[in-house]
């Protein structure tokens, strides 16, 4: 089956979805759901929901793996190759830009007023995506209280978060036998969006010819995507050592893809822990920057993970010392292929065993189960950040609250663009910087 969407309108929603996707994962799946299933109308609300909740199952970015399964869905294998690489280049450019900056020209006055006005905005899109995603997802009590559960979980117990999945996908496997009809798959719209007439992929139509399961081609992708892998590091040994920075970072970056369940902050302690501490590509201080920088660009937070290579090859100099800026250039990189290309493999490889159980309850009661409980972690995630952003050393950062306030307002009420929030908020805090100079 043809797609009637142009593969040409396709990348160029791709690429500019990289540029606005402000907001970390919740926000990215935010703007994704806005834009294509009320706007463009291109998935339904039942189909991009299933989607989501195979993408939440997963270890890695949900938002760039649910725009590669919506990419695949659409145009096939090389549209969601296409759709994931767009969507994730922005932010690895833009991230390598600024951690050259960082490096070469240190702090200036100017940034920290920028992001001392961002980072309530962060806050405030955080907690506007997790009310906007949670009021699709939680269809009644049942779910309601698998998501405080999973909230109270990760936030006041410290529960792991494999283990938070674990146990909703078990709630859900047992919640689909006793109460089908509480775990169906979602299907209503939020309030006040009325899409315009059924959607190119509406909730009945037939799974395209190319996303059916079959072995042959489950093998083919799984050859293919960990020939890959196996590849580049084997390259990357031969030519710089089995010890050296950028076999290194391979291996160790391809670990921390496959244990970034829950998104970025999850693994984000492991990453700490190898980079800074075992292998020293990086201060602890350096690390804290690195992170405000992620917040503050487009792009799944796990981007970081560029920053880190970059600052690695920088100081280990791969190239030699005349040499620095290249040999971060290839850090970034090399951390960024070895962060996402399981992303792909997963898609690509689980997209179609996906398809072929929608509408089966028993199947997808255990992924709507999970949806739930990661709505509860998306709202840890706001607690976190209003932690570290409206508190400083047990007082009350008034200016920030007051942004993150005014922030909220807007974007809940007023349906403020992000582009437009992150800008305000940005110009906000240079003013208040240069005020109490």
């Amino acid at each position: 089956m043809r797609s009637p969407i142009p593969l040409r309108s396709a990348l160029l929603y791709w690429i500019k979805l990289g540029f606005i996707s402000f907001g970390g994962p919740a926000g990215q799946i935010a703007l994704m759901h806005a834009e294509l299933v009320e706007r463009r109308r291109w998935i339904s609300e039942q189909r991009f929901l299933h989607a989501l909740n195979y993408c939440m199952l997963l270890p890695g970015p949900e938002a760039t793996q649910l725009a590669i399964y919506i990419g695949w869905l659409l145009h096939r294998s090389w549209g969601g190759i296409l759709a994931g690489l767009l969507f994730i280049l922005p932010s690895l450019v833009l991230l390598t830009g600024l951690s050259w900056v960082y490096l070469a020209w240190g702090h200036l006055p100017l940034i920290a007023g920028i992001m001392a006005g961002i980072k309530p905005a962060v806050v405030a899109i955080v907690i506007a995506a997790a009310w906007r995603i949670g009021t699709r997802t939680l269809r009644n009590g049942l779910l309601v209280a698998i998501a405080v559960s999973a909230f109270l979980a990760i936030a006041v117990l410290d529960i792991p978060f494999p283990l938070i999945v674990l146990g909703a996908a078990l709630a859900g496997l047992a919640g689909g036998r006793i109460w089908p009809q509480r775990f169906q798959p979602g299907g209503g719209h939020p309030a006040g969006s009325v899409p315009a007439g059924p959607a190119v992929i509406d909730d009945d139509t037939p799974t395209p010819a190319h996303a059916r399961f079959s072995p042959a081609g489950l093998f083919k992708v799984c050859f293919t995507g960990i020939g890959l892998a196996l590849g580049a590091w084997l390259l990357l040994a031969t030519v710089y050592g089995v010890d050296g920075t950028l076999a290194r970072m391979g291996w160790f970056f391809t670990k921390a893809a496959l244990m970034s369940f829950g998104g970025a902050y999850a693994v984000l302690p492991y990453v700490v822990q190898g980079a800074v501490e075992q292998y020293g590509w990086l201060t602890a201080a350096q690390m804290i920057d690195g992170l405000a920088l992620g917040e503050t660009t487009p792009g799944p937070l796990i981007m970081i993970v560029a920053y880190v290579g970059f600052v690695g090859g920088w100081t280990h100099v791969p190239f030699g010392p005349e040499a620095a800026v290249v040999g971060g250039i290839a850090g970034a990189c090399v951390a960024s292929l070895f962060t996402f290309l399981p992303s792909f493999v997963f898609i690509l490889a689980g997209g179609p065993l996906v398809e072929s159980g929608r509408g089966n309850v028993r199947l997808t009661a255990p992924l709507s189960a999970i949806s739930a409980a990661v709505v509860g972690v998306v709202a840890s995630l706001a607690v976190f950040f209003g932690q570290h952003v409206f508190l400083a050393g047990g007082q009350v950062r008034w200016q920030a609250v007051a942004i993150g306030a005014i922030a909220c307002l807007a974007l809940l009420r007023y349906r403020v663009g992000p582009i437009r929030l992150i800008a305000a908020c940005a110009l906000a805090g240079i003013v208040l910087s240069y005020w109490h100079a």
